[in-house]
């Protein structure tokens, strides 16, 4: 009997320590859903500053698009198919400070997992709240501080030399207090956000609309980039308007919200 106990016994032990062994930790289910931010600045980095040439070679082959867009839209040097364009590329980031510029972004963001994990949790709540958002490749680069955030139709480009703190000394030399107080890590996120559904949410005839008609289009963005990011990152009159709606009209989805360009609906009677 004590023979058959033990038997059983070690039976149901190897049973449940596979089961344990198959059944991935509650660490593994979350490492396994992580936005793994692409580390393009890197490669990028090491051609700029070393002028390693396969660096740039696999910028140009795991990142056509992004490189495209880089040296085209955003630096605009010329066109990626020119024979001199590797050379200007490389002069044009040479000067004393764009190197710095460059050093210490990749100091600052030695380590993102932080931003993986906040990227993980925005962009899971957003195709749980908004299921056909097109959810983009991420990743991080150096823009010689001509763009905060780069939107193609397939991924967000964040320029770590924009978010290096509001008393970075370059900026304290050519940027406001306004403007400087936007320029810190805890910004990344929230501009990635409101980017993105500024991409895929466009207002008809934005450039000619009246300015309250814009104003509305951006509050209703930042109100729902508030609620990913469960806090009130942007505050204004119109935010406020809207959440009373909101609240008055529960059952909006919202999609439907971002695709209203009624303003007149939001505004306090």
């Amino acid at each position: 009997m004590k023979f058959y106990f033990y038997i059983l016994f070690s039976v149901l032990f190897l049973l449940s320590a596979c089961e344990l062994k198959l059944k991935p930790s509650e660490e593994e289910v979350e490492e396994s859903a992580f936005i793994k931010i692409q580390r393009y600045d890197r490669l990028e980095s090491r051609y700029l500053t070393t002028g390693d040439f396969s660096a740039l070679q696999q910028m140009s082959t795991e990142y056509p698009m992004e490189t495209r867009m880089l040296i085209e839209d955003v630096l605009k040097l010329g066109q990626v198919n020119d024979p001199e364009i590797n050379t200007r590329f490389l002069n044009f980031f040479q000067d004393s400070i764009l190197q710095t510029l460059i050093i210490d972004a990749e100091t600052q963001y030695a380590e993102i997992e932080d931003l993986n994990k906040e990227f993980s949790v925005a962009f899971e709540k957003l195709k749980l709240w908004i299921p056909d958002i097109i959810i983009p490749m991420v990743y991080t680069q150096i823009t010689a501080l001509d763009q905060s955030i780069v939107v193609s139709e397939s991924s967000i480009g964040i320029s770590l030399d924009k978010y290096l703190g509001e008393n970075y000394p370059l900026y304290v030399r050519y940027y406001t207090p306004e403007q400087r107080a936007t320029m810190k890590r805890e910004y990344i996120l929230p501009d990635c956000l409101s980017f993105l559904l500024i991409s895929q949410y466009r207002l008809p005839n934005f450039d000619t609309c009246e300015q309250i008609e814009r104003d509305y289009h951006i509050g209703k963005i930042h109100w729902v980039v508030n609620k990913v990011l469960g806090r009130r990152q942007y505050q204004s009159e119109i935010i406020d308007n809207i959440e009373k709606y909101m609240l008055k009209h529960g059952n909006i989805s919202y999609h439907d919200l971002l695709k209203d360009n009624d303003f007149s609906r939001f505004i306090s009677k």
